[in-house]
């Protein structure tokens, strides 16, 4: 995947200017891991109760396609800030052109539109990978990322009450959900410039 550099947005911060999406590589694991871990004590972002350890992650993230279910970072100043990831929704032949997303950004780039750019970004390059629709799993009281996601486009498709169990608390589960555009018909959220 080549790189793309997102125009600066004069209401972010410089910490956020010059962002590039890329294919994420083993060596960013340790990052990925890290973002992660840190939203588990939240108990906001995942349903995992305890932290987890790249040796463990590393066949997920190894079952990871560029051409089929990428894996993405979002780096800044050499730095990755955030990852997006897709997934088989079911891995039943029927669904094949659904694709679940997840995005995570670093507590420290929160609200700096980093979220925004890699769903943006997948987005924009779904239908060449052959995705019609995606998916995302939140937690009910997660109103960042709920907000986010209705931000572009994605409607609340599924409601599960009370599914997950997060330290003798009841959560409920949102499913939101997305029917992606073709390329001609994408609106231009995001001006970028290839370089």
């Amino acid at each position: 995947m080549n790189p793309i550099t997102f125009e600066e947005s004069r209401s972010e911060p410089a910490t956020t200017t010059n962002i590039i999406i890329r294919d994420a590589v083993e060596a960013d694991l340790r990052a990925i891991i890290d973002i992660y871990n840190a939203t588990v004590p939240t108990r906001m972002v995942t349903a995992e109760l305890e932290p987890t350890t790249v040796e463990a992650r590393l066949p997920w993230f190894r079952e990871h396609s560029p051409d089929e279910y990428p894996f993405w970072v979002a780096q800044s100043e050499g730095r990755v800030i955030g990852w997006l990831d897709f997934k088989k929704f079911i891995p039943r032949c029927a669904y094949r052109g659904t694709a679940e997303i997840s995005v995570y950004v670093h507590e420290k780039f929160r609200r700096h539109g980093v979220g925004q750019r890699l769903l943006g970004e997948a987005l924009a390059r779904a239908p060449s990978l052959g995705i019609t629709a995606l998916v995302g799993l939140i937690l009910g009281h997660n109103e960042p990322s709920l907000k986010l996601f209705q931000r572009l486009g994605f409607e609340r498709w599924g409601f599960l009450p009370a599914v997950a169990q997060l330290d003798g608390v009841k959560r409920d589960l949102v499913v939101v959900g997305l029917h992606c555009p073709t390329p001609s018909s994408h609106p231009k959220a995001f001006r970028v410039r290839f370089p």
